[in-house]
């Protein structure tokens, strides 16, 4: 699961319209797509953004962020 780097849900979904700030962390190939949804968290113990522990799937449309749930 990657790595979502926003402090909390809530600034990822005020981030929609842009591209996503993110870390990919599979040893299988890349999770992230520009157009597609995947699932991310932010750890903040890994990501060193701080704020919320939190999960969410993001749906992205030409490499910008559509949707957050």
């Amino acid at each position: 699961m990657m790595i979502l780097l926003y402090k909390s849900k809530k600034l990822l979904k005020e981030a929609k319209g842009q591209k996503l700030k993110y870390r990919e962390t599979s040893l299988f190939g890349p999770e992230y797509k520009d157009n597609g949804s995947f699932c991310g968290s932010n750890r903040p113990t890994i990501s060193g953004t701080g704020g919320k522990e939190f999960f969410a799937t993001v749906t992205m449309k030409d490499g910008l962020i559509e949707k957050v749930s």
